[in-house]
């Protein structure tokens, strides 16, 4: 970041998904550079050619497939030998055709977090892990509800699918906290979901959580990023967006986006804000504040990871 673009390569790349989960990755052929390794279609873009228009074409190139809906998602750097690259990743979630070797190029679909084919694009590597972040979190709200209550609802919302879960109940301390937090963790892991302390570090060892997600202060504050697997963080605008980037987070969330039932007469920065602040950064945003799974599309199409909620996710 920061860079000139003229000192950089510039790639569009996509992340081409079926309904089952299922990705798409191409071998790169012989005659080019790093022949052999596996990475996400696409190309470069040509001389006045947006990432997104550069996308349509290298894919009906490569594979005869046609774009029907793409949207922006993050960007990654690389330090090749042979130049800077940037990476313009977007998730294409429809499109038309059956994907096609036109280059002489092998492919193959693969699914998270176990791929069949290897070696992979070195920059390629943050992105797995960056994909398996589902698209939706859910931020606990035992504190309103009552801890019996929520837990249902938490058990509910499991059921029906959510895999993200942030334990940020701010209001409790202690044997309180450390029991809550268990329970949560307990039922996300039964479930296939990941889940997130928001509070005391020590809490994530000792209730078995998978990371940890920093208030934007302990953002702030931090000297290093957290030794654990997860490291998320909340942030309020594009310079604490670039703060968590430098940390290394693997997440942060951003907002408000939209006003709030917890601040009453307070509006939020809108979505073209949330597009301006996620332009071009490295990892990946889910948009908060009053939003809902009703809102995960507009998100998506700015540029966001997905969404996070409170009261929306346990409704």
């Amino acid at each position: 970041m920061g860079a000139s673009t003229a000192h950089w390569i510039e790639v569009a790349a996509a992340v081409v998904e079926r309904e089952d989960g299922a990705f798409l990755l191409a071998q790169r052929p012989q005659g080019k550079v790093y022949a052999g390794w596996w990475e996400f279609p696409g190309g470069k873009c040509e001389p006045g050619e947006a990432p997104a228009q550069a996308l349509a074409r290298e894919l009906h190139e490569e594979l005869g497939i046609t774009v029907r809906q793409a949207v922006p998602w993050i960007t990654r750097t690389h330090v090749y030998e042979h130049g800077r690259v940037r990476l313009h990743f977007f998730r294409v979630l429809r499109w038309g055709g059956e994907p096609q070797s036109r280059e002489s190029q092998a492919f193959a679909w693969q699914r998270l977090p176990h791929l069949t084919v290897s070696p992979v694009l070195p920059a390629n590597g943050p992105i797995l892990k960056a994909l398996s972040l589902p698209v939706f979190m859910g931020i606990t709200q035992a504190s309103q509800l009552g801890e019996a209550a929520f837990l249902r609802r938490l058990d509910a919302a499991l059921e029906a699918g959510l895999r993200l879960v942030q334990v940020r109940e701010h209001g409790m301390r202690g044997d309180q906290l450390e029991s809550f937090a268990r329970a949560v963790v307990q039922r996300a892991h039964r479930a296939g979901a990941l889940a997130m302390i928001n509070g005391p570090a020590e809490l994530v060892g000792c209730v078995g959580a998978d990371g940890l997600h920093l208030t934007a202060r302990a953002l702030r504050s931090a000297q290093a990023r957290p030794a654990f697997e997860w490291v998320g963080a909340s942030c309020h605008d594009r310079v604490e967006l670039e703060l968590a980037q430098r940390l290394g987070c693997d997440y942060a969330l951003a907002g408000p986006v939209l006003a709030t039932a917890s601040h009453p007469g307070e509006e939020g920065v809108g979505f073209g804000t949330l597009a301006e602040w996620v332009s071009l950064l490295e990892l990946p945003v889910l948009a908060l504040g009053g939003l809902g799974g009703e809102h995960l599309a507009q998100a998506r199409q700015c540029g966001a990871h997905g969404v996070a909620a409170i009261r929306a996710a346990w409704a």
